[in-house]
């Protein structure tokens, strides 16, 4: 009766397909290849039995997912390695099987499995499955399941509905929990097809590129991670010149963790990142701050779970990296990590079973004794049940890239992008083709810009298994915005129209400024490894303090839009530099490059106070000024010795003496502050000079703005 009803279905559903004889492995139909036949049996055999261990596996993932009450595996990932090393023994018999019979519809289905979990591309599965079903489609009573999924990651996608539904039609004969999820299966399938559809017939205009033969090799590199600028690629591989040279169980090599830098816009050949980092067994990269100056590394043994562990650059190497908390590594697997701008947030994967799916994203915020805190789910908008995996944190402060399996994906893991606004996360949005496909898409890192992203991918044209690629979204793609120091400090952005792109694709900038340069001893150039604080003035807050490299003095800071911003930079026994960025809401991405020259602490040395802040036209004194003279505050008490002379400058709009007297009343305003913090008014001097010693020109807004400043100078140590 099941025959009857299956052959009524494929009927109904397959009414173009002409049957061709399925030819069975018997005597009489290999009359004149008796000898040949039977060592061919006997390999065929024992592919099944191989076959059939490597299934039991398959079964065995579905019925965990059953037990779980969770969903049936929606894409190949959820089978991680299961069957593997069954299938690929029973590969080659089954290959001389094949070309000894090539029109036998169970051999042609196994072959089409096996290669569907061989990780090859999905060209390499659909002729064998469909093959089988052309021979006969009642084989095998899953047939159907497979050859949709072959069809649905070939985007064939009118042909994968057809046969989802096909099988729809099988499993409605039975009953039990595993035949309705695998019922809710087929319809996810099926509306991930619908998606598919959609998707592919608006494809977004990008460019894909192959970073080339100093990135990548014939081995697999993949979990690219790169800092805002682009300067820097951190990534995993498994080559043969891994840590130890050893092999897994997959006899594949160990993960490593490799680095290349980009100079004079090309990479340059990749290296292992540190002896401190990797070792003889697992290390992946997990997660990069912006900066470049932390990373992330998953380690695991091969038999373990694996857990993360945290590392801080200092000079040109790595500090050994230090397993993070309980609040962040648990029993269960934690994955990818992503820091926020300011560093006080912690993005990350875990399979707990607090989440709402197989895998959520949590964070995790630093505590007052600077550890991480316990963690948070990011609750029902972003996690769904199906499982989210690769979440990246942009450094605009308000944008997560993740993958998930829900949402409106098109089959497997797709990226999707959410925006944090009035305390909420916006609706995920689905990337689009050919961003996302009917495949895991999944470990997708953007740059600063937001014009540029990465990502890993195994498609034909690499130079083997996995490469890293990089995607360059057009418009025609507008190019960043490199600001002056007169065009950015202390002044109000200028917004730039985004470009409209032909079809729909609107390339827009992120609404992010990163400020980079070099830290240097004024008088002898020598690089310096310095503290900088970001505050926000507005709120008198430090948000984040950072560090320049300890070798090449560099250091990277990220500044979402919307701010206004002090830096302060620092270091025992030379003054502090300040500067302030007043960054509007709707400034688009720009590069500011400010090299910053650091004084010692020695007579006659000066320095511009660049977040002192007055009333307009008067004395008082702004709230936003606080974090600065609190600075000043501590240099005297850390040298208490030292004498200095506070002065104030206008520009020289007003009259001479208008300006003397303004200037005069706001060098003492700062000094009644610091008599009032405690440092002794003997050793404190005010002095106005009003418009009397410009530093620039009076003649723009911008010099004029250069000109009204306060200073303070070394009189006596």
């Amino acid at each position: 009766m099941n025959k009857i009803l299956h052959c009524f279905i494929f009927v109904l559903f397959c009414p173009l397909i002409f049957m061709t004889q399925n030819i069975e492995f018997e005597k009489k139909n290999f009359p004149d290849k008796k000898d040949e036949l039977r060592e061919i049996k006997k390999k065929l055999e024992q592919g099944i039995e191989l076959f059939m261990e490597g299934r039991k596996e398959l079964e065995a993932v579905k019925e965990a997912f059953v037990k779980e009450n969770k969903y049936m595996p929606v894409s190949v990932y959820d089978y991680q390695k299961a069957g593997y090393k069954f299938f690929k023994q029973a590969l080659p018999l089954f290959l001389e099987a094949q070309k000894f019979n090539p029109n036998n519809a169970r051999l042609n289905y196994m072959l089409g499995i096996i290669k569907f979990f061989d990780n090859l591309s999905p060209e390499e599965h659909l002729p064998y499955l469909k093959r089988a079903f052309e021979l006969d489609p009642t084989v095998e009573p899953d047939l159907n399941y497979w050859l949709g999924w072959s069809y649905h990651l070939n985007s064939k996608w009118d042909d994968a509905i057809r046969h989802y539904q096909y099988h729809i039609q099988i499993i409605s004969e039975k009953s039990g929990k595993q035949a309705q999820m695998e019922v809710e299966d087929m319809n996810k399938k099926i509306q991930e097809c619908q998606n598919g559809k959609k998707y592919s017939a608006r494809p977004l205009r990008v460019f894909v590129d192959n970073l080339g033969p100093n990135v990548n090799t014939r081995f697999p590199e993949y979990g690219a991670q790169i800092t805002s600028d682009e300067s820097i690629i951190i990534f995993t591989a498994r080559r043969d010149n891994s840590t130890g040279g050893q092999k897994d169980n997959d006899n594949e090599y160990m993960e490593d963790i490799y680095i290349s830098v980009k100079e004079n816009g090309k990479w340059t050949p990749s290296r292992h990142l540190s002896k401190n980092i990797n070792t003889d067994k697992h290390d992946a990269i997990a997660g990069l701050s912006p900066d470049g100056g932390k990373i992330y590394v998953y380690r695991h043994s091969g038999s373990d779970g694996g857990d993360l562990y945290e590392s801080v650059q200092f000079g040109n190497d790595w500090e050994v990296p230090v397993h993070m908390n309980k609040n962040i590594n648990t029993k269960y697997h934690e994955s990818s990590v992503s820091l926020s701008f300011d560093g006080r947030k912690l993005f990350f994967v875990s399979d707990k079973p607090s989440g709402f799916g197989n895998r959520d994203i949590y964070v995790s915020e630093l505590d007052v004794k600077g550890e991480w805190g316990p963690a948070k789910n990011l609750g029902p908008e972003i996690n769904t049940k199906y499982g989210e995996e690769g979440v990246m944190m942009h450094p605009d402060g308000v944008t997560m890239y993740f993958s998930s399996k829900g949402h409106d994906n098109m089959g497997g893991y797709d990226i999707f992008k959410s925006e944090f606004k009035n305390g909420k996360w916006t609706k995920p949005e689905n990337l689009g083709y050919p961003i996302n496909g009917p495949d895991d898409d999944v470990f997708y890192v953007v740059a600063g810009s937001g014009t540029r992203a990465y990502f890993a991918s195994a498609k034909a044209g690499g130079y083997g298994d996995k490469d890293i690629y990089r995607i360059t979204f057009l418009g025609p793609e507008k190019p960043p915005i490199t600001s002056n120091e007169d065009q950015l400090l202390a002044a109000i952005a200028n917004p730039v129209s985004n470009l409209k792109p032909e079809n729909e694709v609107e390339v827009k900038l992120a609404k992010l400024t990163i400020l980079k340069g070099i830290v240097y001893d004024f008088k002898t150039n020598e690089k310096l490894e310095a503290s900088i604080d970001l505050i926000d003035n507005d709120k008198n807050q430090v948000l984040a303090t950072f560090k320049s490299n300890a070798t090449t003095g560099k250091y990277l800071v990220n500044l979402p839009s919307g701010k206004n911003y002090g830096i302060a930079v620092r270091k025992d026994g030379y003054l502090f530099h300040s500067e302030n960025f007043i960054i509007p809401e709707a400034a688009e991405y720009q590069e500011f490059e400010k090299n910053i020259p650091l004084k010692k602490v020695e007579v006659g040395n000066v320095i511009v106070l660049k977040n002192i802040f007055f009333d307009f036209d008067k004395a008082t004194l702004r709230p936003e000024s606080m974090n600065e003279l609190d600075r000043l505050v501590k240099l005297l008490n850390d040298n208490p010795t030292l004498k200095i002379e506070l002065s104030s400058h206008t520009d020289s709009k007003g009259s001479d003496e208008y300006n003397m007297k303004l200037s005069e009343n706001r060098s003492k305003s700062v000094v009644d502050y610091l008599i009032s913090k405690g440092i002794s008014a003997s050793r404190l001097v005010a002095k106005g000079y009003g418009e009397t010693k410009p530093i620039d020109t009076n003649d723009t807004e911008e010099g004029r703005q250069n000109n009204r400043r306060t200073e303070f100078k070394i009189l006596e140590k």
